[in-house]
């Protein structure tokens, strides 16, 4: 090793122990309150060490900042980024149980939530059935639309030109049920990458929210222009409603997030963009547990009720109580729990 190299390894070291010996009081201030805190030994703070907490939390996160630009020791970073996650949970984090807070979300949290962007719900609904019809009339124009529309893993053998007994054999009859399980798959790994994604691109004012959602049910309404022309729209509606008034309500509540977050973003109003959009972003985060919770709802039912249920009024009356409860609990169920997530 050259005279160089070991005198720069030499001041690196030194540059990482006076950073760690200036600011190492503070952090092993923060780090007694945390424990303290974690061990539920509340009353052994004293006033000055509660007032002190988010002071000392925001010095040890800017260390932590510093420490990686200027490359410090790894073993300060690690230690430094334990205590910065444990400190933020104890300043920022729940004050509730996991038990508690999900009776207050089950309870009344989420549809409160989602009552409180249902002028957002409305702009989506809006914008979801402007892309049916888009990708009904583009298709009913020129075919040739159906292949960019449609994905090909969705498409199969449902393309212009397939026969009435194709498109019914498509439709998983009870002749047939078993050969729905990839479709039934691929629908709902779709479905769950287009509900985050809408939700995540709302930052940017919620235009690529709608751009995806306008883009999306054009191809739901190619695909319902296919059977319709073979006088199957009734029975496509039918097959898709076992699922799809839950996972197509779910993919609309990602996207009317979106949109709130973006349209807070926008408009933030008389209060400050930051809390306007902090604001914006809780309420969205609430309604987004719930659309992960209406999409495993969503796959259990294409797993089975649709894989069983042949029959075009029985999965109509599947598809129709589905809508019904969920409409239910999002605008009809009012009760709030104390504590629960608004």
């Amino acid at each position: 090793m050259t005279a160089l190299a070991a005198n720069a390894i030499e001041a690196a070291v030194l540059r990482s122990d006076r950073f760690r010996l200036a600011r190492e009081g503070d952090w092993q201030r923060l780090e007694a309150i945390v424990k303290c805190m974690e061990s539920g030994r509340l009353r052994k703070l004293s006033d000055d060490d509660v007032l002190a907490l988010p002071a000392l939390y925001r010095t040890a996160a800017s260390s932590l900042a510093v420490a990686r630009e200027t490359s410090l020791d790894a073993a300060t970073i690690a230690w430094l980024e334990a205590l910065v996650r444990r400190a933020w949970f104890q300043v920022y984090g729940p004050r509730q149980g996991f038990a508690r807070w999900l009776r207050g979300f089950i309870g009344g949290g989420l549809s409160q939530a989602v009552r409180a962007i249902a002028p957002d719900i409305l702009i989506a609904l809006a914008v979801m059935i402007a892309g049916v019809a888009a990708g009904w009339l583009l298709v009913s124009q020129n075919q040739e639309w159906y292949y960019s529309l449609v994905p090909s893993q969705l498409a199969d053998n449902r393309v212009p030109g397939a026969s009435r007994a194709v498109l019914l054999e498509a439709l998983g009859t009870k002749d047939n049920p078993a050969g729905l399980s990839g479709f039934a798959a691929f629908l709902f790994q779709n479905n769950a990458s287009v509900s985050i994604l809408a939700f995540a691109l709302g930052f940017a004012f919620g235009i690529p929210t709608l751009l995806l959602l306008l883009k999306e049910m054009a191809s739901l309404g190619a695909m319902l222009w296919l059977f319709a022309g073979q006088g199957l729209a009734l029975e496509f509606a039918a097959w898709i409603s076992v699922h799809g008034t839950t996972e197509l309500f779910a993919i609309l509540l990602a996207g009317a997030a979106g949109i709130h977050v973006g349209r807070a973003m926008a408009f933030p109003g008389e209060r400050a963009l930051l809390a306007a959009t902090a604001d914006a972003g809780r309420r969205a985060a609430t309604v987004m547990a719930g659309v992960v919770l209406m999409l495993v709802v969503a796959a259990i039912l294409e797993s089975f009720a649709r894989q069983l249920v042949g029959q075009t009024w029985e999965r109509l009356s599947i598809g129709g109580s589905m809508l019904a409860l969920w409409l239910a609990y999002f605008f009809a169920f009012r009760r709030l729990p104390q504590g629960a997530v608004s």
